[in-house]
């Protein structure tokens, strides 16, 4: 096994563990926020939604560049 696939392999889990982190984080100030001013809600969760998927994208582009990897050095 070769030490790229070997890193490309916890380069992805990090990436999904980072991400998953980084939602969780973001729903709980969120929700936090929204218990403080409910009538900032709307806008909160805007903000919210908006974060999250450019955590997530981060988090795809990663394991996209993981995936090449470990396909370059198979």
């Amino acid at each position: 096994m070769s030490y790229a696939i070997m890193g490309a392999g916890i380069g992805a889990g990090l990436a999904a563990i980072g991400a998953g982190i980084g939602i969780g984080r973001i729903g709980g100030s969120a929700m936090e926020g929204m218990a403080r001013q409910p009538e900032a809600s709307g806008k909160i969760q805007g903000a919210m939604l908006i974060i999250a998927a450019l955590i997530e994208v981060a988090a795809l582009f990663a394991l996209v560049i993981c995936l090449l990897i470990s396909q370059l050095q198979g």
